[in-house]
């Protein structure tokens, strides 16, 4: 932090050695004679195109440089009506320097103030229009990305606030019906029909344009959709085809899996401590178990496993609570079952490539609260670091080519999912949850594995990244 203060403050003084000092009089004539702005730059020693950017807006931390006359006398400058500090050893008569104050109100500011400069001085001041923006846009996750027209689509992220325009892969625009967050973490649309291209959601919004990953619509990269794409395996410990029941919603989405299937509610539910059978994926002679001959076409082999993840559609219509686990594998090698278990973690000596998702448990703090989707679908990202060797800690160089050759690899590379209704134990925070009998229905539909690579949005358009 020091060097780079001490960075800005030599670059500062180049800057200021371009321009011609005016006297700093004090005298009647210059306190009080009028101000005029005729251009605002941005200052970022870290831009390689231009240093000194001439900008129609600027974001809260910025540095940036009023251009102008009659700056002599200055006393204040109130930026979206808040009092901002500047230092008039670094002014002259025609610039001012000046950082916008992090808490300087941008969406909460007064409508009359919002977007102005106001320059203050004995006897006279300056409005000028100029748009304050917070930080930039950015994009967390997307609750619904294989949505069916009508389905409500929920964006998460920062500074999302006053979202006003939502452009889809095939250039469709949404203009009305945004409904958004007024802290920015959230805004949503409903999918129209007939869009079909798969790609990125880009939006519009007060504080920029922000762009979610490559992952809306696309399902090209499918484990399975229990419709023909993708193939079921079929032994004594898994269920089957026969098992798979229609959308209960009846959205279009065709035949789904019950996490515990009607053949074991209908004998009265999952006991407290036992497992449901496996779904899995056919495994090693079928093509489309080999993931690396056919999806780095959408996933770049080099792609590092934080930029990967599985994604799959869940309908849990009551709130589910205090017990069950769904534990999901790359690869049929489990030897232990649930929530901290040995295939979960990382190992030098095994292919330990399962997770476990628990939605109603919160790991920070060990408390839980009751999970549900309602009465709708919605998709569940889980990045491939959280599956046992590619933890990031351990291992941060995993590539998504390394993922495939560990399947490959593997004696049997059926992708798995199951139920687990095990007791729940984190020593470390000191929390056990014991399971109970499980009797609800949970719905599993649309397995793929996605690229979650960030897009980062330049505000200058000059071919920047």
């Amino acid at each position: 932090m020091i060097m780079k203060t001490m960075k800005y403050f030599w670059t500062l003084c180049l800057v200021l050695a371009g321009f011609s000092f005016a006297s700093c009089s004090d005298d009647d004539s210059s306190s009080t004679s009028p101000m005029t702005i005729d251009k605002i730059f941005l200052e970022n020693i870290d831009d390689e195109v231009n240093q000194d950017r001439e900008v129609e807006f600027a974001r809260l931390g910025q540095l940036i440089r009023i251009q102008g006359s009659g700056f002599t006398g200055l006393k204040k400058i109130y930026i979206n009506g808040y009092d901002t500090y500047f230092n008039n050893a670094l002014m002259t008569d025609n610039n001012i320097w000046v950082t916008l104050n992090g808490d300087t109100p941008v969406e909460k500011a007064e409508e009359s103030v919002r977007n102005t400069i106001t320059l203050v001085k004995d006897g006279t001041q300056l409005v000028y229009q100029f748009i304050i923006r917070a930080s930039a846009p950015s994009i967390s996750s997307v609750d619904n990305t294989l949505p069916k027209a009508g389905e409500t689509v929920t964006v998460y992220g920062t500074n999302l606030q006053e979202t006003t325009k939502v452009t889809l892969p095939d250039g469709t625009e949404i203009t009305s019906g945004i409904i958004s967050d007024e802290e920015g973490k959230w805004y949503s649309f409903t999918m129209p029909a007939g869009v079909t291209a798969a790609g990125s959601i880009t939006s519009e919004g007060a504080n920029g344009t922000a762009v979610t990953p490559p992952y809306f619509n696309d399902f090209s990269c499918f484990i399975t959709d229990f419709d023909g794409k993708g193939e079921l395996g079929s032994w004594s410990a898994t269920y089957s085809s026969e098992d798979l029941v229609d959308d209960p919603l009846g959205t279009g989405r065709g035949k789904v899996a019950m996490l515990v299937p009607n053949v074991k509610l209908d004998a009265g539910g999952l006991d407290a401590g036992s497992n449901a059978l496996l779904w899995a994926t056919a495994g090693n002679d079928n093509a489309n178990d080999d993931w690396g001959s056919r999806m780095y076409a959408t996933i770049p082999q080099e792609t590092n496993a934080s930029n990967v993840a599985i994604q799959f559609d869940i309908y849990c219509p009551e709130p589910w609570d205090l017990s069950g686990q769904l534990e999901i594998s790359l690869q049929n090698n489990l030897s232990n079952y649930g929530y901290g278990s040995g295939c979960t973690k990382f190992s030098t000596q095994y292919y330990n490539t399962a997770t476990v998702w628990v939605p109603w448990f919160n790991a920070e703090d060990g408390s839980h609260a009751a999970w549900t989707t309602g009465e709708r679908w919605q998709t569940v990202t889980i990045p491939m670091t959280a599956f046992g060797n590619y933890d990031p800690t351990e291992a941060p160089d995993v590539t998504f080519q390394k993922i495939c050759e560990d399947r490959n690899a593997g004696s049997y590379r059926n992708f798995l999912f199951l139920f687990v209704n095990a007791d729940l134990e984190d020593e470390a925070l000191g929390v056990v949850y014991p399971a109970s009998l499980f009797t609800q229905k949970i719905y599993i539909d649309n397995l793929r594995v996605v690229n979650t690579t960030p897009v980062t949005v330049s505000d200058f358009d000059d071919n920047e990244q």
